[in-house]
C-alpha cells in the first residue's frame, strides 16, 4: 500500500482541544491486533498513541512495518513530537508515553520511570495521561493481552467522559486487558476486531 507524500503533508496538522485523539492499548496478541486496527483507519485520521507491550529493540521494527503497511503516517514516539492528525505514536520499549498539552495543542512525553503492573511502557500511563488532559476529547481502545494493565486507566477515561472500546473475548488471543476493563465498568462498547476500528471512527464523524 503506497501513500502519496502530497496526502500525507494534507493532514499533518496540529491537533486543538476540541479535536478527538485515540488511545490504544494492547499486549499478548497485540502485534497483529493492532495492524488489523489500523488497517481500518484512513490517512485523515484523528491522533492515535498505542502502547503495545513489547521488548525495547522491536518497537522502532514494529512502527516502520505498521508505516508501510497503513494509511496513516507510524511513527516511534521519541518525545516532545507535537501531536497531529494523520499520525500514529508507537511507544518506544524503554518508556512510559504520555500526553501533555502545550500552548499550540499537544506534545508526546516519554518517562524512563519504573514499571507500571511490571510494564514500561504501561497502558495504565497513558491512558491516565488521556483522561487527565485530553478528558472527553479521547477515545480509548484495549485490545488483546494477558493482565490487567489498561483497565484501571480506562476507567478513568471513562469517567472523564471519553468513550471508551474493548476488544471482544471472541476475537482476543487473550481475554485478560479487556476482560479486567470490562468487570469494572471500563468498557462502553465491545466489539469484535475486525469492527472496533469502523466503531471508532463512527464516534470520530459525529464530533
Amino acid at each position: 500500500m503506497e501513500k502519496a507524500a502530497t496526502s500525507q503533508a494534507a493532514v499533518a496538522r496540529p491537533v486543538t482541544g476540541s479535536s478527538k485523539i485515540i488511545f490504544v492499548g494492547a499486549s499478548t496478541g497485540g502485534t497483529e491486533a493492532v495492524k488489523s486496527f489500523l488497517l481500518g483507519i484512513p490517512s485523515d485520521c484523528p491522533p492515535i498513541l498505542i502502547v503495545q507491550h513489547m521488548p525495547v529493540s522491536f518497537t522502532a521494527a514494529f512502527a516502520a512495518r505498521l508505516d508501510t503497511l497503513c494509511q496513516p503516517r507510524v511513527i516511534e514516539s521519541q518525545g516532545g513530537e507535537l501531536i497531529e492528525s494523520g499520525t500514529v505514536y508507537i511507544a518506544p520499549g524503554h518508556s512510559h508515553l504520555r500526553i501533555k498539552r502545550c500552548a499550540s495543542g499537544y506534545v508526546t512525553e516519554l518517562f524512563s520511570t519504573p514499571p507500571v503492573n511490571r510494564h514500561r511502557p504501561s497502558v495504565d500511563v497513558l491512558f491516565d495521561s488521556a483522561a487527565e488532559v485530553v478528558g472527553r476529547n479521547a477515545i480509548g481502545v484495549i485490545l488483546t493481552g494477558m493482565g490487567k494493565d489498561g483497565a484501571c486507566g480506562l476507567l478513568r477515561m471513562r469517567k472523564a467522559g471519553a468513550r471508551t472500546f474493548g476488544q471482544s473475548e471472541a476475537s482476543c488471543v487473550v481475554y485478560g486487558m479487556p476482560r479486567e476493563a470490562a468487570v469494572i465498568g471500563a468498557v462502553e462498547e465491545v466489539a469484535a476486531l475486525n469492527e472496533i476500528a469502523r466503531r471508532v471512527l463512527t464516534v470520530v464523524s459525529k464530533t
